[in-house]
C-alpha cells in the first residue's frame, strides 16, 4: 500500500451508503468496512488499477475491462488484489452497461481481500457519487476548519489567563477528548487533564519521549484501540547541550489531521508557557542575592527586584481543601523535600496572578513579596487563601510578615479567598495614634500584657479571639487546634492578667494593646 494519502478531510463509506438519493448497496467486506475513510472519488475501466491510484479512492467500474466469460475468476482475483494493493478504500460496482449484475466472482475477490464492494445501481451515474462525496467533504472540511478556529481562540485565550499551563491541557484535553499531560525529560507526568488512561499506555506514551531530539520533534504510537502522540517543546527550560526537552504526551481514542492541527497549536503555546525566564531578570535576582550574602542591607538589594518599588505587600497562602497536595497551616514550613512535590508550574502561575517572582512555595504554603503601589494591588488567586500585609518599606517586611499570617489565619477562619491588613487595622490611624504618643502608648501595652511574657502562643490566640469577635469556632480554625484548646487558653489568660474577658471594655483594652505590642 502506497503511503501517500491526499490532503483532504477523508469520509466515511456510510456517508454514501446511507445517502437514499445515491441508493449504494455494500455487497461484500469486512464488519465495520462501513466506516472506512473515502478521499475521493475515482473511475477506471483499466485491467490493472494500480498505477493510477494514490489510496483511500472509492474505485468506481462498470466492468468493461471483464466482459462475461468463462476466465472471470482469475481476472477478478487479480483486480480486486491490485486495487488492494494500490490503498484503494473501496470498489463500486455499476450495474450496466455491461453487466446486469454484479459477478459473484467479484463479491467473492472482494471478501477474500477484505475490500469493501458496494453496488451502484443503473439509474446512479458515476458523477453523483462523486458529486454526493465532495459535497460531505466541502461540509466536513469546513466543519474541521472551524473546529481548528474555536480551538486557537480557546487555546490562546487558556494561555493569556492565570494558572495557563494546567488550563491550557485542560482545554486541549476537551478540545480532542484525550489525556493531555506535561511530561519531563523522563517520561515524568509534570501536570495533566482529562480522564487518565490505564496504566499500561501511560507507561507507554512516557516512554516515547525517549525518541525525541531536542528542538521540535515528534513520536507517536498506540496501545490497544488508543492513539499515543509526544511532541517535544523544544528547550523546554532545559537549555541547549541537546538535552531533551519537556514534552507534551495525548492519549486519544482517535487522531485526524485535525487533531494534529490543534495539538500543534498547543505544543508553541506550552513552548512559550514552559521557556526559562529572560536572561535579564535571572541576572538582576542573582545580582541581588550576591550583595545580600555579602552583607549588603535588604534596602539595597530590592531595587534589583522590584523594578523601583518603594513599597511591598507580604502575602502569605495556603492551599485551600480540594486544590492541590497542600498539608494543614504550620505543617512542613521550610521542608525542601516538600517543595520538590509541589506541581512544578504552580510557582509559575502564582507568580503571572501576583504579579512577582519573589515566591516561595513549599508543602501548599506560600510567602512572597510583591512590588505595590497601591494598597489592592494583591487580587484573589483561584484555589488558595492569601493574606496581605499593609504597602511597607523594605525596612519594616518584618512587621509584613506577621501582618500577613494574622490576615491569612483570618481568611482561613472567615473561609475568605483573600484578607488584606489595613492601616486601620494597626491601631496607627490618626484618631486613636494622637491620643497617645507611639513610644508611650508601646510602653503602655508591653506593661498591660507583661504577663504573658514567655507564651507567645497565648498572645497569639488572644489577638486571633479578640480580631473574630470571641468567636470560639472560628479562632479554633485559624490557630488549627480544637475549640476546647481556644478555651482553656482565653481562661489562663484572663487568670494570668487578673481580667474577666467577658467585659467589652477590658477586650476593647487588651485590643489597643497588642495593636500597638
Amino acid at each position: 500500500m502506497q503511503d501517500l494519502v491526499p490532503p483532504t478531510v477523508p469520509v466515511p463509506l456510510s456517508v454514501l451508503t446511507d445517502d437514499a438519493e445515491l441508493g449504494l448497496r455494500r455487497l461484500a467486506g469486512p464488519d465495520g468496512s462501513s466506516e472506512t475513510p473515502v478521499y475521493s472519488v475515482h473511475t477506471s475501466e483499466m485491467a490493472d488499477p494500480l498505477p493510477y491510484l494514490l489510496g483511500g479512492e472509492l474505485l468506481l467500474s462498470a466492468g468493461v475491462h471483464c466482459p462475461p466469460g468463462p476466465d472471470q475468476d482469475e481476472h477478478w482475483t487479480h483486480y480486486v488484489r491490485r486495487a488492494a494493493e494500490a490503498g484503494a478504500a473501496a470498489l463500486g460496482f455499476g450495474i450496466a452497461p455491461v453487466h446486469d449484475e454484479v459477478p459473484a466472482e467479484l463479491v467473492t475477490a472482494c471478501d477474500r481481500h477484505g475490500l469493501p464492494l458496494v453496488e451502484v445501481p443503473r439509474d446512479t451515474p458515476f458523477t453523483a457519487v462523486a458529486r454526493a462525496l465532495w459535497q460531505s467533504v466541502t461540509q466536513r472540511r469546513h466543519q474541521a476548519l472551524r473546529r481548528l478556529s474555536e480551538a486557537q481562540q480557546t487555546l490562546a485565550a487558556a494561555a493569556a489567563g492565570p494558572h495557563p499551563v494546567p488550563t491550557v491541557l485542560a482545554q486541549l484535553a476537551q478540545r480532542l477528548d484525550a489525556w493531555a499531560v506535561l511530561l519531563d525529560r523522563d517520561g515524568g507526568e509534570l501536570a495533566s487533564a482529562g480522564t487518565a488512561p490505564p496504566r499500561q499506555a501511560r507507561a507507554e506514551l512516557a516512554s516515547l519521549t525517549g525518541l525525541l531530539r531536542s528542538g521540535p520533534s515528534s513520536a507517536a504510537g498506540s496501545c490497544g484501540e488508543l492513539r499515543l502522540s509526544v511532541y517535544g517543546l523544544g528547550g523546554g527550560g532545559g537549555g541547549g547541550g541537546g538535552r531533551k526537552p519537556l514534552a507534551l504526551g495525548l492519549c486519544a481514542p482517535h487522531r485526524d489531521g485535525i487533531d494534529g492541527a490543534i495539538a500543534a497549536v498547543a505544543v508553541v503555546l506550552l513552548a512559550l508557557l514552559t521557556e526559562r525566564r529572560a536572561a535579564g531578570v535571572e541576572e538582576q535576582r542573582s545580582a541581588a542575592l550576591v550583595r545580600l550574602m555579602l552583607g549588603a542591607s535588604a534596602e539595597d538589594a530590592a531595587p534589583l527586584l522590584g523594578g523601583g518599588a518603594r513599597r511591598w505587600a507580604v502575602v502569605h497562602g495556603q492551599r485551600r481543601r480540594g486544590h492541590g497536595t497542600g498539608t494543614g497551616h504550620g505543617a512542613g514550613k521550610g521542608s525542601r523535600r516538600s517543595r520538590s512535590a509541589e506541581d512544578p508550574f504552580a510557582t509559575a502561575a502564582l507568580a503571572a496572578g501576583l504579579g512577582t517572582t519573589l515566591i516561595d512555595l513549599s508543602d501548599g504554603e506560600l510567602r512572597a513579596l510583591v512590588p505595590v503601589t497601591e494598597e489592592d494591588g494583591v487580587e484573589p488567586q483561584p484555589g488558595w487563601a492569601l493574606g496581605v500585609s499593609r504597602p511597607l518599606p523594605v525596612a519594616e517586611l518584618a512587621r509584613g510578615d506577621a501582618e500577613a499570617g494574622r490576615a491569612l489565619r483570618r481568611a482561613l477562619a472567615e473561609r475568605r479567598p483573600l484578607v488584606r491588613q489595613r492601616a486601620e487595622d494597626t491601631g496607627q490611624v490618626a484618631d486613636v495614634a494622637s491620643l497617645v504618643a507611639p513610644e508611650e502608648a508601646r510602653g503602655l501595652a508591653e506593661a498591660r500584657l507583661a504577663p504573658l511574657d514567655g507564651r507567645p502562643y497565648l498572645v497569639e490566640t488572644l489577638r486571633m479571639w479578640l480580631s473574630l469577635n470571641g468567636s470560639w469556632d472560628r479562632t479554633a480554625v485559624a490557630l488549627g487546634v480544637h475549640r476546647n484548646t481556644v478555651r482553656q487558653r482565653i481562661a489562663r489568660i484572663g487568670t494570668l492578667l487578673g481580667q474577666d474577658l467577658a467585659e467589652q471594655d477590658v477586650r476593647m483594652e487588651l485590643w489597643f494593646a497588642l495593636k500597638w505590642l
